[in-house]
């Protein structure tokens, strides 16, 4: 065969070993185009289930403490505020 024709139809694998390909044309569509959203909304259900699970330890336990804190103060608050309450701290002064 002529060389120009061998190169004509040399490809990339061709030219690193791989077998000559010749006048072989082929078609293909990714997954992605033929059913662009195929399980979305199960991956993603899942995905944020994981993502919650990973970070609820690391997020949670300040938010408790904080609302344990704010709940005190607030019960500490209406309490120093009642009669009884000063009547206990006039006795102790």
């Amino acid at each position: 065969m002529r060389r120009d024709v061998i190169d004509k139809f040399l490809t990339r694998d061709a030219l690193i070993g791989g077998m000559k390909q010749k006048g072989i044309i082929t078609y293909g569509i990714s997954s992605n185009r033929q059913n662009p959203f195929a399980g979305a909304f199960h991956d993603a259900i899942f995905n944020t289930w994981r993502r919650f699970s990973a970070q609820v330890l690391y997020i949670a336990p300040p938010f408790i403490g904080a609302y344990m804190i704010m709940d005190w103060a607030t019960h500490r608050y209406s309490l120093e505020n009642t009669a009884l309450w000063l009547a206990i701290c006039a006795d102790t002064l």
